[in-house]
């Protein structure tokens, strides 16, 4: 997920690497919804994006990196940090998830749905998706401790990352199958549906 500009302690160098890492994928998705993710070659996106083929390389090593790099979790990060203490962890990050998507463009947003289609669609995709769901679960699990004052490694900890993570791979389901689907809204339904006890 990419909302680069939102990154609050970022130095102009770092604001200039996130927009340019940006502007390609944004022509990436372009051409991906155009022909498709296997009929799209780098150098297609390197001359819809304009820059050198060291530049793409430099923020892409592969072009499945296209798709499965972006910058939302440092987003979702801080704005779990800010919220108040008096808020449970799932409360915090169902919030945090609310203001993460209200900093985003309707064009970013439209990104973020295709790159969820586009994952879910590409085999070599959905086998990468894996690792980012383990890294997504070992970042969550940090910052859960941290708020909780427990150790990363509880159980109760893990469980409740993982649980977080299933949420939005549930989410990216509904997203694939039914495109018109507002994903913010989607994600904040399933999170109370987490916060109340995942009744039915």
């Amino acid at each position: 997920m990419s909302a680069p500009g939102s990154l609050p302690t970022m130095g102009l160098r770092e604001r200039k690497k996130a927009r340019t890492r940006a502007e390609i994928q944004t022509h990436a998705f372009r051409l991906f919804s155009e022909q498709g993710y296997v009929a799209t070659t780098v150098q297609q996106i390197i001359e819809e994006a304009e820059v050198s083929e060291s530049t793409f390389f430099r923020y892409f090593p592969t072009k499945a990196d296209v798709v499965l790099l972006d910058d939302f979790d440092p987003v979702i990060t801080e704005a779990f940090r800010r919220q108040p203490p008096e808020l449970s962890p799932v409360q915090a990050l169902r919030a945090a998830f609310r203001s993460a998507f209200d900093e985003l463009s309707p064009q970013e947003e439209s990104e973020q749905q295709e790159r969820m289609r586009i994952i879910l669609s590409v085999p070599e995709l959905r086998a990468a998706m894996l690792d980012q769901f383990a890294s997504a679960m070992g970042l969550l699990a940090e910052e859960l401790a941290e708020r909780a004052g427990r150790d990363r490694d509880d159980i109760a900890v893990r469980t409740l990352a993982g649980a977080v993570v299933g949420v939005a791979v549930a989410v990216m389901f509904v997203i694939v199958d039914d495109p018109t689907a507002n994903l913010a809204a989607l994600l904040d339904e399933a999170m109370a549906n987490l916060e109340a006890g995942l009744g039915l």
